[in-house]
């Protein structure tokens, strides 16, 4: 795939949910829901700072759905939660992360059933206030996972740091870097731990929602942030098949893609999250 992404328009971060038990079983089979007698559906998020989702679920709830977050702190469980049916839907990642994933652990089962909204990446420092400032053999932290690693680099290219080989793609790597003119160091860390080591390093790609939990405001403290939306870094609401078109999932998916929840995110990140609903059709068919 070459660099040049197909960019769509912009949307939401996501989640999902499923009914439980076999009153509420029946109950979204027949696509209907009462205040007075809740469906609960657990849908898994990645961090603690989501108001899109708190305000969500106050809408789902006047509408009988009752949602039930379960809060992660790495990439990796909500997805193995879902698979296990400890959750009925998760909301955390880029469509492209998803289906590295799902190839890596064999989740055939899951599938992306709602695209959200795109959080751009950024580049943080402690010691430099200008991309133009990062000095010749400095070290910056990158993600250590193949398609958000490779994500973090084509930032780095956007911001003029690196120029990348042509047929750079999503699941491309250090070995695809065509000129390092800075000599940088690259160092590979788990996303979580940027924060933790700005310190001590540079520079720092962090995404959207970890920087957030840590205190850092995306369009103000990044010296660099990625300003268009590519299709592969699109959040998405996941499920599994056998609970995809549940009637209660889709109506959240409804929920979140409504122009109320729309402007709710647009005051409440002030760009920091760009709602992107696109069709699951297109959200799919993004350049591998």
């Amino acid at each position: 795939m070459k660099k040049q992404l197909k960019f769509v328009g912009v949307t939401f971060t996501a989640a999902a949910l499923v009914a439980c038990g076999d009153d509420e079983q029946s109950q979204t089979e027949a696509g209907a829901f009462s205040p007075d007698d809740p469906v609960t559906v657990k849908i898994g998020v990645s961090g603690t700072d989501t108001p899109q989702w708190d305000y969500i679920a106050e809408l789902a709830e006047e509408e009988g759905i009752e949602i039930d977050l379960i809060r992660f702190s790495d990439y990796v469980q909500p997805n193995i939660a879902l698979a296990e049916e400890e959750i009925d839907a998760n909301a955390f990642q880029t469509v492209s992360y998803f289906d590295n994933f799902k190839e890596e652990h064999g989740f055939d089962h899951l599938e992306a059933i709602a695209a959200t909204v795109l959080a751009p990446l950024g580049l943080y420092s402690d010691e430099y206030e200008r991309v133009e400032d990062i000095p010749e053999g400095a070290e910056i932290a990158i993600a250590n996972e193949v398609t958000n690693q490779a994500r973090n680099l084509m930032l780095l290219e956007e911001a003029g740091l690196l120029e990348l080989e042509d047929d750079f793609g999503v699941t491309s790597g250090l070995d695809d870097i065509k000129e390092n003119p800075l000599n940088l160091t690259l160092t590979p860390v788990q996303p979580a731990n940027a924060p933790r080591i700005m310190a001590d390093i540079d520079a720092a790609i962090i995404n959207n929602g970890i920087a957030v939990d840590a205190g850092l405001s995306p369009p103000d403290d990044a010296i660099a942030i990625e300003d268009e939306t590519a299709t592969p870094y699109i959040n998405i609401i996941a499920a599994r098949e056998d609970n995809a078109d549940d009637p209660a999932l889709q109506k959240i998916i409804d929920i979140y893609q409504s122009e109320e929840v729309e402007q709710f995110i647009l005051d409440e990140y002030e760009g920091a999250s760009i709602p992107t609903f696109i069709s699951v059709e297109e959200l799919l068919n993004y350049p591998k």
